[in-house]
C-alpha cells in the first residue's frame, strides 16, 4: 500500500470512527471522497495549519457539509488546533466539531455549510475578492495576493437553485482561480438520483463558460493530481472536476443512500477495516502516517510572502497601509470624525427624500473614504438606488471595478457577499426589494450566524411601494428579519437616521445589517435635541411634560405618528414620540437607558408600522395597541393602499382615544 493510500485510508478510519462514536453523522461522504481530499491537501493546497488566518492561503470550502468528519480529519491530520480528543467529541456540546463545519468554532474552517449549495457560493465570493484584490494591488514585480479557492460540492448542492446563479456569474466573470470538485455519486438521502438528478452537468457548466474535466475515477491518485495540475493550467475559466466516487468506499453500505447519514455501526466498521487493511485501534493512528501528512513548506510559503509585502511597504507605503488595514478589516483612523461630520451635514441640511435615495447619498459620502466597499444589486440598480457617483461596474470576464450587476440572483449574491467578507479587504452590500429578501433569507442568516460584516439594502420596504401590489409589498419580513439573532435591521425614517444606519452598519465588526427604505419621499425630522440617541436604536423624538401616551413608530410611518401626535396635543393629550430606526439596537441598551425611553410605567403605547403587527407587542404589551396589517397588501398608489388597509392618522388619533377612555 503506498503512502497516499495509506494517507486517504486515516481520513476514512477517522472519519467512520467518530461517526460511530457520536452515534450520529455522515460517514458516507468522507469514505467516497477521501483520495481527492488526500491529493488536494498533501500535494497542492497552499495553507499554514500554524497560522490558519494566513491571507494569501488558498482557501478550501466544503460544501457538502454533512460530511464535516471529513474536513475535521484533514485538520487534524494537518496540524490544525484539532486534536483526537476534539474528533472523539464529534457533534457533541460545545465541542470543535460541531455536526456542520462552523466558521469561528474549528480552525481552519472557512465558512459555515450544510445548507447545500451555498458552500458553493461562499468560494465564487471568495474567488471574486481573490481576483479584485489581485487587479487592484499585484505589480508586475510584486505579488500581495495569489491564491487559489478550491471546493467541494455533491450532488445535493448541485441541485440546489444557487448552484445555477453562482456558477453562471462565475463563468461569465472569468474567475479562473476557483476550482471545483464535484462528488458524482449519483446518491441523495433519498436514494439514487436517476429519478430525479438527470442533468448532462458537464454540458451544463460548459454552457456556463466553465472548464470541464469530466469522468475522473475519484479514487485513482494519478487521475485526480493531473486533472488538478489540468485546472490549475486553466486560468481563464474557473474548472469543474467531475469525480465519479463510491459512497461509503470499503463498506458493505458502499454504492448506498444507506451509508449517507448513520454510522455504519461496529460489524460494518470491522469489515472498512479489513478491506483497506487497516489494523491500529479507534482513534489510533502510526507516527508514520502523521509524518505523511505534515505540511513541510507552510512556514516558507508565508516568509516568501511576508518578504513580498516587506518590499510592496517600501515602494508603495500608502497602498500598502490600505491593503493592510482592509485585510485586518479596520476602518480608517479618522472614521469616527468624518462620519460623524457627514451626520451633522445631514442635520444642517435636512432634505425630504425617499431613503432609498437618501442610503445612496451616504455612499456618494462614504464610498469615497472606503475603498473596501463593494457594492451591487440583484438587478434593480436604479431603483435599489446601490450605485454611487464613483460606482465601476464589473464587465464580463473583467474582475476590477467595485460594483457588480449581480442579475437576477438574490440568493447567490447574498451568499457571495458572505464568502467576500469571510475572504477579506471587503465591506459587501448588495440590494433587492424588501419583499425579495425572502429568495436570499438562508444567506442572510448565515451571515448572521458566521457574524460577517455584510450589509443588505432593502427597498421598496412597506406598501408604500403601491401599484406593484401585494406580490411585491412586504409584510412580514421586517418582523422576520428582526427575529434573526445577531442582524441589526434598520428602518430609517429621514436622510439623518439613515445615515446613521449606514454609519452603524459600517462601523460594527461582527454583525450584519439589514437597510429596510421606501420608495416614497419622506420629509425630514427634527433631530436638534436627539442626534446622538438615534444609534442608540430608539430615541424619543419629541416630548412633552406629564405625557399620557407614548406613540412609536419607525421609518416611513413615523411621519404619520408626527401627524398624530400633533392633534393629540392640540387635543389636548400630551404625547411622546418615539423613533425606533432599530428595535435590536434598542434592545440592547442597559435597563436605564430603555426605562428612560420607554418608562414601564406608562403603559398607554401605541406601536406604528405598515408591517406585521405581532412583533411589536414586545414594546406596547397586551395592553397596548399595534396599528399594523394582518393581511397581504393591495394593488394601488401609496396614500390609497394606506388609507384602504387603515395605517392612518386617523386610525393612530381613534386608538389614542380609546387607550385613554379605558385605561384604568
Amino acid at each position: 500500500m503506498n503512502a497516499l493510500q495509506q494517507s486517504a485510508n486515516a481520513v476514512r478510519i477517522l472519519s467512520i470512527d467518530a461517526v460511530e462514536a457520536a452515534q450520529s453523522g455522515h460517514p458516507g461522504m468522507p469514505l467516497g471522497m477521501a483520495d481527492i481530499a488526500t491529493v488536494l491537501w498533501q500535494r497542492f493546497l497552499r495553507h499554514n495549519p500554524a497560522n490558519p488566518y494566513w491571507f494569501n492561503r488558498d482557501r478550501f470550502v466544503l460544501s457538502n457539509g454533512h460530511g464535516s468528519m471529513l474536513l475535521y480529519a484533514l485538520l487534524h491530520l494537518t496540524g490544525y488546533g484539532v486534536s483526537l480528543d476534539d474528533l472523539k467529541q464529534f457533534r457533541q456540546l460545545h465541542s470543535k466539531t460541531p455536526g456542520h463545519p462552523e466558521f469561528g468554532e474549528t480552525p481552519g474552517v472557512e465558512t459555515t455549510t450544510g445548507p447545500l449549495g451555498q458552500g458553493f457560493a461562499n468560494a465564487v465570493g471568495m474567488a471574486l475578492a481573490e481576483a479584485l484584490l489581485a487587479y487592484e494591488y499585484n505589480k508586475e514585480d510584486l505579488t500581495l495576493v495569489d491564491h487559489h479557492t478550491y471546493a467541494f460540492v455533491g450532488d445535493g448542492c448541485l441541485m440546489e437553485g444557487i448552484s445555477h446563479e453562482v456558477a453562471s456569474l462565475a463563468g461569465t466573470l472569468a474567475l479562473g482561480k476557483l476550482i471545483v470538485f464535484y462528488d458524482s455519486n449519483h446518491i441523495s438521502i433519498d436514494g439514487h438520483t436517476d429519478n430525479w438528478f438527470g442533468d448532462d452537468t458537464a454540458m451544463r457548466f460548459r454552457a456556463y463558460h466553465w472548464h470541464v474535466i469530466d469522468e475522473v475515477d475519484g479514487h485513482d491518485f494519478e487521475a485526480i493530481e493531473a486533472a488538478i495540475y489540468e485546472a490549475r493550467a486553466e486560468t481563464a475559466k474557473p474548472s469543474l472536476i467531475i469525480c465519479r466516487t463510491t459512497i461509503g468506499f470499503a463498506s458493505p453500505l458502499a454504492g448506498s443512500e444507506r451509508a449517507h447519514g448513520a454510522p455504519l455501526g461496529a460489524q460494518n466498521i470491522q469489515h472498512v477495516r479489513d478491506a483497506l487493511n487497516w489494523q491500529n485501534k479507534a482513534f489510533s493512528l502510526p507516527a508514520h502516517i502523521y509524518a505523511e501528512w505534515q505540511v513541510h513548506d507552510a512556514k516558507a510559503h508565508e516568509d516568501a510572502w511576508l518578504l513580498q509585502c516587506h518590499h510592496y511597504q517600501a515602494r508603495y507605503p500608502e497602498q500598502y497601509q490600505t491593503f493592510l488595514r482592509r485585510i485586518n478589516g479596520d476602518l480608517p483612523d479618522d472614521w469616527p470624525s468624518l462620519t460623524h461630520e457627514f451626520v451633522q451635514k445631514c442635520v444642517a441640511k435636512p432634505q425630504n427624500l425617499a431613503t432609498r435615495k437618501s442610503s445612496q447619498a451616504c455612499l456618494d459620502y462614504f464610498g469615497p473614504l472606503l475603498p473596501e466597499l463593494f457594492g451591487g444589486s440583484a438587478d434593480l440598480t436604479a431603483s435599489n438606488n446601490t450605485d454611487w457617483h464613483k460606482s465601476v461596474p464589473l464587465a464580463a470576464k473583467q474582475c476590477q471595478g467595485n460594483y457588480l450587476h449581480y442579475g437576477v440572483r438574490e440568493f447567490g449574491m447574498a451568499a457571495m457577499m458572505n464568502g467576500m467578507s469571510l475572504h477579506g479587504g471587503f465591506i459587501p452590500y448588495g440590494g433587492t426589494f424588501l419583499v425579495f429578501s425572502d429568495y436570499a433569507r438562508n444567506a442572510i442568516r448565515l451571515s448572521a450566524l458566521m457574524r460577517q460584516r455584510v450589509i443588505y439594502v432593502l427597498t421598496h420596504d412597506s406598501i408604500g411601494l403601491g401599484e406593484d401590489g401585494p406580490t411585491h409589498q412586504p409584510i412580514e419580513h421586517a418582523a422576520m428579519l428582526r427575529l434573526t439573532p445577531n442582524l441589526n435591521v434598520w428602518r430609517p425614517a429621514d436622510l439623518t437616521e439613515t445615515a446613521v444606519a449606514w454609519q452603524e452598519a459600517l462601523s460594527t465588526r461582527f454583525t450584519p445589517s439589514a437597510l429596510l427604505l421606501s420608495r416614497q419621499t419622506l420629509p425630514a425630522l427634527n433631530h436638534d435635541l436627539n442626534l446622538t440617541d438615534i444609534a442608540r436604536g430608539g430615541y424619543i423624538l419629541s416630548d412633552e411634560d406629564d405625557f399620557e401616551l407614548i406613540l412609536i413608530a419607525t421609518g416611513s410611518e413615523v411621519q404619520l405618528m408626527v401627524k398624530a401626535a400633533t392633534i393629540l396635543r392640540q387635543q389636548g393629550i400630551a404625547t411622546r414620540m418615539v423613533s425606533m430606526p432599530c428595535c435590536e439596537r434598542f434592545l440592547a441598551q442597559d435597563r436605564d437607558y430603555q426605562e428612560k425611553i420607554l418608562p414601564n410605567a406608562m403603559r398607554k403605547r401605541i406601536a406604528v408600522e405598515a408591517g406585521s403587527r405581532d412583533y411589536w407587542y414586545r414594546f406596547v404589551g397586551l395592553d397596548g395597541q399595534v396599528i399594523g396589517l394582518d393581511r397581504f397588501g393591495v394593488s394601488a398608489p401609496a396614500t390609497d393602499a394606506y388609507a384602504y388597509l387603515g395605517i392612518t392618522v386617523e386610525a393612530i388619533v381613534a386608538a389614542a382615544h380609546h387607550l385613554i377612555q379605558h385605561s384604568s
